[in-house]
This record gives C-alpha cells, sequence and structure tokens, in this order.
C-alpha cells in the first residue's frame, strides 16, 4: 500500500487547525463542496465532490486539537478503504501538519494526480487560516 504525505507549518493555533480539518464547515472552506458529520470517534461524514462523487468517510481517530482521520468507506474505488489523516503539533507561533493519505493500492495515475491535488487543497487551508481566503469550490484547483 502507499501514502501521499504533506509536512508543512501554518500560522495558527492546533485548536483552530482541528476546526478547519474536523467540521463539516471548515471542511467546506478548503476541501468539500458539502459535507456533513460530527467530528467524533465513529462517526460518518457525507461528502460533496460532485454529482457521480457523493462518499462517506468514517472518523477512525479523533483527537482534538490533536489527530483527526477518516476511512474511506463509499467512495471511488482508489480511495475505499484508504485513511486521510492530520496529525498537529504546536510549535510556538507556528503549528505543524503531518498530513497522509495511506492504503493507496498501487502507484496508479490517479495516485498522481490526487497527491497534486493534495498538495492544492492543503495550500488552500493554510490561506484560508492564515488570511481568511474562501475560495468557491469550482475555482480551487485553479488558484
Amino acid at each position: 500500500m502507499l501514502t501521499i504525505y504533506h509536512n508543512f507549518p501554518i500560522r495558527t493555533t492546533p485548536e483552530l487547525l482541528f476546526e478547519a480539518i474536523s467540521s463539516p464547515r471548515g471542511l467546506d472552506a478548503w476541501w468539500s463542496n458539502h459535507c456533513s458529520g460530527n467530528p467524533a470517534m465513529g462517526a460518518n461524514y457525507s461528502f460533496d465532490f460532485g454529482p457521480e462523487y457523493q462518499w462517506i468517510a468514517e472518523v477512525t481517530s479523533y483527537e482534538f486539537a490533536k489527530a483527526f482521520e477518516l476511512e474511506f468507506v463509499q467512495s471511488d474505488l482508489d480511495w475505499n478503504g484508504s485513511k486521510v489523516g492530520f496529525l498537529i503539533e504546536p510549535d510556538g507561533e507556528f503549528t505543524q501538519l503531518k498530513f497522509y493519505h495511506t492504503g493507496w493500492p498501487t502507484l496508479n495515475e490517479h495516485f498522481k494526480i490526487s497527491n497534486y491535488c493534495w498538495a492544492m487543497y492543503l495550500r488552500l487551508l493554510k490561506r484560508y487560516l492564515e488570511f481568511g481566503e474562501c475560495v468557491a469550490y469550482e475555482e480551487r484547483l485553479n488558484v
């Protein structure tokens, strides 16, 4: 199984970062078109990424302001069973984010595209937290 990793600092608090990666409102600000769910261990999230991309994930790790992980249980074949996780570490005036997307079955074109897209989305997360920027869902990969 393969894993995508992205580690970087964000000028924010661990609490605000956790809110942005675990709450539906936060996730909709930088990643999903629309999602619903409850940030609690074992809870399900429904994600809307467009008409053909209605996905469901389960919270498999939850530690306030420290860790959040989702396992995709209904999604694209490459994403089914994969886990998207966020590890948070305070670092002075910054907060270090250690992101991973693990459980990829093969190093295929979708893996490569998703790695690029994660870099773009995580940049939007950083800009959202540092500058309050919100980009319309349709424009997120063009910014």
